[in-house]
Formats: C-alpha cells, sequence, structure tokens
C-alpha cells in the first residue's frame, strides 16, 4: 500500500514548515483570526468516498475485535510489535501512517501557523510537502490544522486506506485553498493611502454585508447575541438557518413569515455608508456594488439600479411560489406585518373561477343525470378527468414568497455573469464594508480578481480567512465619514455631526490595520445615559 507521505507528494501547491515547536497550552491556530474552518457541506465533499473505502477494509479484514489478540499477553506482545516497528520507521518516514497515531501532536500555534503559511507560499505544495510530510518533519494532521482547517471529530475513526485517502484529500483541500489566498500588497498601509486610491479609482467595485444597515436598527445575521440568528436561538430555533430554507418554506412557510416581519424594510431612511456608496456612483468612480442585503436600502439611497447587484435578492419584489406571477413588494408588506402568509391573488381568482366553472358542471351533470341513467358515473369520470387536466406538476402552494434567495436556491445570473464577464477586467479597487464574508460565493469576490487590484476592507471586527491590504476598523458609519472628509467631499448625513472628530489607532502588530474611533462629540444614547466606567469604557460600535 502506498504510504500517506508518498499519496500525499502527489498533490500539487505543498511549501515547507518549520520545526515543531508545540506548546499544548499556546493558543491554537485553529482559534486564530487567521484560521477558516471548511463547513460541513466541504467536508463531506471533500471525504466523499472515504467511509465507502472505510467499509470495505473491514469487510475484506475478516477480524473483529474480539480476534485482535488473545487477552493481556496478546495485547502487550502487539504494543512491543507496535513500537519496535514505529522505532525502525521513525527514520524513514516517521509520519507515513496506515491509521492515526495514538499520541496527537499538541496542535500548532498561531505564529507556527503563519510560519507553516509563509512557507507554502514560498516554497509552493510540491516543495511544502517533501518539506513537511515526505521529511517526516510533521505529522499530517498538524499541518493540516497550521492551514487553519480544522479536521472533523470523526476522522480517526478511519482506518488503513480510508484514513490514509481522507487525510490526505483534506491535506490537499487546505494546501490549494490556502494557495488561493491573496497576498498582500505592501505599496499600501495608512488611512491615507486609501484617500488615495479612492481618488484615483474609477472603477471601484463595494461589497456590502448588513453591518452598514445595523445603526438603522435593523439586526444582521451572525453578531452575537444581537444577530438574527442569535435571537431565533433565544426564541427557541434549533437551527435559526431553517428559516431561510427553501425546502423548509417548501413544506411549511409559516416558519419564515413567523419572523419576516423582524427583518421587513420598514424605514426609507439609508445610512452614511449607504449615502457615501451612492457619492461614489455620482462622481462615476462606482462600477458595481454587491450587496448581501435583502433591505433594499441601497436603491432608497439613490445607488444607480444598473450598478447594483442584490447578490441574496431583495424584498424590493415578491413571486408566487406557484404560478410566477410577481408584484411589488411593499404590496404584500401589510400581510407579513401582520405575520401572515401573503396568498396569490392570481392563483385565487384562478382557484374561484375553476370553482365556478365546476360548479357550473356539477349543475348541467345534475340535470343530465335526471333525464338519464347512468349518468352520475360519467360526471364523476369527467370531473376526475378536468382535474387532471388542471395538475400541470407545480407546486401546489399559491404563496407570494418574497424575491430573496433562500439556502438551497441559486444566486441571480446578475451576480456571475457581472462579477466574471465585465468587471473583473475593469475593476482598479475592492472596497469591502460590514462583512464577515462568511457566505459562499460572495466571500470569494476576493479572490477572483486580479491580485495586483487593492482590497480595503471597513468592518467592526477584523477577518483573517480574507487578505486585505489595509483594515480599516470600527463603525463604518464613523469610517466613511473621515474618508470623505480626508477626499474634501461635500458630505452631509443627518447621522453624522458637524464637529465630528476621529482618532485612528495603527494596530502594534499590524501596521495596515488601523482602530477609527469617535473622539468628538462622544455619542450619547437617547434612550439611556452613558455609563462611565462600564465594560472597557469604549462606546460600542454597532456597524
Amino acid at each position: 500500500m502506498q504510504s500517506l507521505a508518498a499519496e500525499a507528494d502527489e498533490f500539487e501547491g505543498f511549501p515547507d514548515l518549520p520545526e515543531q515547536a508545540g506548546d499544548a497550552s499556546s493558543e491554537s491556530a485553529i482559534d486564530d483570526e487567521e484560521s477558516f474552518v471548511m463547513d460541513d457541506e466541504q467536508i463531506k465533499e471533500i471525504l466523499n468516498g472515504c467511509i465507502e473505502q472505510q467499509d470495505y477494509d473491514e469487510l475484506g479484514d475478516g477480524t473483529s475485535d474480539e480476534d485482535d489478540g488473545e487477552g493481556e499477553d496478546g495485547d502487550e506482545d502487539e504494543d512491543r510489535d507496535g513500537d519496535e516497528a514505529s522505532r525502525e520507521g521513525s527514520e524513514q518516514d516517521s509520519h507515513a501512517q496506515d491509521s492515526p497515531a495514538t499520541g496527537k501532536p499538541p496542535p500548532p500555534t498561531a505564529e507556527e501557523s503563519k510560519a507553516v503559511r509563509r512557507i507554502l507560499h514560498e516554497l509552493g505544495s510540491e516543495g511544502f510537502v517533501k518539506h513537511m510530510i515526505t521529511s517526516g518533519r510533521h505529522d499530517p494532521a498538524y499541518v493540516i490544522e497550521a492551514l487553519g482547517v480544522k479536521l472533523p471529530f470523526f476522522i480517526d475513526e478511519f482506518k488503513g486506506d480510508a484514513y490514509v485517502t481522507a487525510i490526505t484529500h483534506l491535506l490537499g483541500a487546505a494546501i490549494k485553498r490556502e494557495l488561493a489566498r491573496r497576498v498582500r500588497l505592501d505599496a499600501y498601509r495608512s488611512l491615507d493611502d486609501v484617500v488615495g486610491l479612492i481618488e484615483r479609482a474609477n472603477n471601484i467595485i463595494v461589497v456590502t454585508g448588513a453591518g452598514i444597515s445595523t445603526s438603522l436598527g435593523i439586526p444582521d445575521f451572525r453578531s452575537k447575541d444581537t444577530g438574527l440568528y442569535s435571537q431565533l436561538q433565544a426564541r427557541g430555533y434549533y437551527d435559526p438557518t431553517d428559516v431561510f430554507d427553501i425546502d423548509v418554506f417548501r413544506e411549511d412557510p409559516s416558519l419564515f413569515y413567523s419572523v419576516a416581519k423582524d427583518i421587513l424594510p420598514s424605514t426609507k431612511r439609508f445610512t452614511p455608508t449607504h449615502a457615501f456608496i451612492a457619492d461614489l456612483d455620482r462622481r462615476g468612480k462606482l462600477l458595481t456594488n454587491y450587496t448581501q442585503n435583502i433591505d433594499n436600502i441601497e436603491s432608497a439611497a439613490g445607488i444607480s439600479a444598473d450598478r447594483l447587484v442584490q447578490c441574496h435578492g431583495s424584498f424590493k419584489t415578491a413571486t408566487c411560489f406557484t404560478c410566477g406571477f410577481r408584484v411589488d413588494g411593499e404590496l404584500v408588506f401589510p400581510e407579513i406585518k401582520a405575520g401572515n402568509i401573503p396568498a396569490c391573488s392570481r392563483c385565487a381568482a384562478e382557484a374561484e373561477a375553476n370553482n365556478k366553472r365546476k360548479r357550473a358542471a356539477n349543475g348541467t351533470d345534475a340535470t343530465q343525470n335526471k333525464r338519464r341513467p347512468g349518468g352520475a358515473r360519467s360526471a364523476s369520470r369527467a370531473t376526475s378527468d378536468d382535474d387532471d387536466d388542471d395538475d400541470d406538476g407545480r407546486p401546489n402552494l399559491a404563496v407570494m414568497k418574497p424575491d430573496i434567495t433562500f439556502f438551497g436556491e441559486a444566486l441571480p445570473d446578475a451576480f456571475h455573469d457581472r462579477l466574471t464577464q465585465h468587471d473583473r477586467d475593469k475593476v482598479d479597487l475592492l472596497i469591502v464594508i460590514g462583512t464577515s464574508l462568511k457566505v459562499r460565493p460572495v466571500s470569494e469576490i476576493s479572490a477572483v480578481l486580479p491580485p495586483d487590484v487593492p482590497q480595503i476592507y471597513i468592518n467592526r471586527d477584523p477577518i483573517g480567512h480574507v487578505t486585505f491590504d489595509i483594515l480599516l476598523l470600527g463603525d463604518c458609519d464613523v469610517v466613511v465619514a473621515e474618508l470623505a472628509k480626508r477626499l474634501k467631499w461635500d458630505f452631509k448625513h443627518e447621522m453624522i455631526p458637524d464637529d465630528q472628530e476621529v482618532t485612528v489607532q495603527t494596530d502594534e502588530e499590524d501596521n495596515a490595520s488601523h482602530w477609527v474611533r469617535v473622539a468628538k462629540p462622544l455619542p450619547v444614547r437617547e434612550d439611556k445615559p452613558v455609563v462611565v466606567g462600564e465594560g472597557d469604557g469604549e462606546v460600542q460600535e454597532t456597524a
């Protein structure tokens, strides 16, 4: 059987790693901001076939747990044999295992993870595999976790060829994904660099998420405690994402409509961030605004429809799940606000017309039945035939569904077509605002663009799974207002005080990351006074 190291060596795209330091008490790379964790669907896809291989190995093994040894003496003999074999093979390839190691190395630290990634990018895939795996320097599981992929809990249940295949597939996936990560452009580091980039750019892509709307009181989805998913969990929903699952909607639309009123756009107001993007548009600098938001506030802010791609749809329109009849979204708002399921008026009219025809037909048949024996049976057959003709295979769900993209539905063609066929060759600057970029394929826009296009990230918190050139961290509205001020734009908005001043603090470990905070005037909430000394003493930012 081919060894793990030999099989892994066939993969392309691996670099090298430093000698393993392995302090178990150190911070794990998996918990570091630089890491990413594959979702369940990715794990299933990568390990496809490994379980079948495992079943095949066990079937052909001809052994059982009872056959593994004969009492304690047999077990001790096996242990001695295993230890001896392990010592003999350690100099050749200490990590070319056919089954999981009994003693796992400690998880990689954040610093070790960064070193591993650096080596990978320096050596390339083939050199990385040889240096890290074939040489026996490191356990493959350690390398995988150092690359930021959290191993599934069941990986150690694989044995023999199935284990080799599973761990190799995960290693290959981790390497390929890491190599796809963008390399930061060193020419850009400061807030003034961002100003210069915006001044010179004429084809800016802006990617936005829920963080640009939270200052209006609209919850985002994933924020701890305040996000919509956290709120749904607090209300007893086991899996909050079921609310936006198309299969669940097909079975029971009431689940979605029980919470739809909470995310329904109820204002024509827009935030300073929306206004900033609209200003980019008016100045001829906006190429496309890709928004993940479904509130349609971009339209209220005045962003041109031909420069707006609503990646996940919006409440702007609603479509019948059965007949495809589309209406202005606001027509169904009253029903949604009341917690009701909005019915399709066209389907209702058609159903009423069908009922009238059936009643008329039944009345005629009843008259004929009085005159002709056997008429009831003929009428029954005719009615049955009519029912069959009415069945055109469409789902019997005459419900108006807002045109937002549910889990299980494909994104609009406009997203893929515009990005790959139009924007990719024109863009000269990417600005990502108010999103943690955790939902594909929007999260992969950064990787699709040419690597020499500068990329700016504006958000309350940093992320590590996408590489940006400059990070401006803080309230999105505060950051864009400061950018507009430095750009010398006439930028006015009711939510930004005329005398607002900010402080910019550069991260000690990363001179391209800057915290932008309000220094004057300090924001005061209208609903309650600011309590001095509460928490860390800083005003909580909302976007």
